[in-house]
């Protein structure tokens, strides 16, 4: 009888693709709220562009600042590791111990474990990181291209919803040509999301252009109701 094997998806891609995702996913439904919530209150495209190229320059820098710190932050986990295998190594010995008995293991069958990883130091760290907080070694220059990455990002999004705005003088007929674009951007960036995470492409499509189109219209609906 044939056995059908069990695949399991799991996000796999690399930190860049993870980065572009956070900045694109960002950078296209933030700018077209804004634009349709502004085309809702005021018809000039001239204002709108300004308005949007002002939002889309103060989300790139707040986003890639953001991704900055937290390749910091993991980086200063990594190294704080490090320190206290150095300096607190009872502490740690007594942490590996709790680990490995939270899987199972008897004293008996975690103490050999524990003696091959004093031998090696630097396995020591790397297990620590992936098993208690969950991260692995940070990569030399990682915030810095991080923060480029999610902020170059967050601007080709951004700039899609904000394009027909500047071509088009008349901002009711630019939201038109500005909805259609990036509605369609959303479902190809959620399909591309969704194989990268594992989701169904269509599936995820369908749902981040939904979120996206929800978030213009409530833009647009609230800037109508009070303008």
């Amino acid at each position: 009888m044939p056995v059908t094997p069990h695949i399991e998806g799991h996000f796999q891609s690399s930190d860049t693709v993870r980065d572009i995702v956070i900045g694109m996913a960002d950078g296209l439904t933030v700018p077209f709220a804004l634009a349709a919530g502004l085309t809702g209150a005021v018809n000039a495209s001239k204002l709108i562009v300004v308005a949007g190229l002002a939002e889309i320059a103060a989300g790139a820098i707040a986003m890639g600042l953001g991704g900055y710190l937290a390749a910091k932050s993991d980086a200063e986990h990594y190294a704080s590791e490090e320190m206290e295998i150095v300096d607190r190594k009872d502490d740690e010995r007594l942490e590996v111990l709790e680990i490995l008995e939270g899987y199972g293991l008897t004293p008996q069958e975690s103490h050999p474990i524990l003696a091959a990883f004093e031998r090696r130091p630097k396995v020591w760290v790397d297990w620590m990181m992936r098993f208690e907080l969950g991260l692995e070694e940070p990569v030399p220059g990682r915030a810095t291209r991080s923060a480029a990455t999610i902020a170059l990002s967050y601007i080709a999004g951004g700039l899609i919803p904000l394009t027909p705005y500047i071509l088009i003088p008349n901002a009711a007929a630019a939201l038109k040509i500005s909805v259609v674009a990036t509605i369609l951007a959303l479902a190809a960036f959620g399909a591309v999301k969704g194989h990268f995470t594992g989701t169904p492409m269509l599936k995820s499509g369908i749902r981040t252009a939904v979120i996206g189109g929800l978030a213009a219209g409530a833009a647009f609906g609230l800037a109508k109701l009070f303008a």
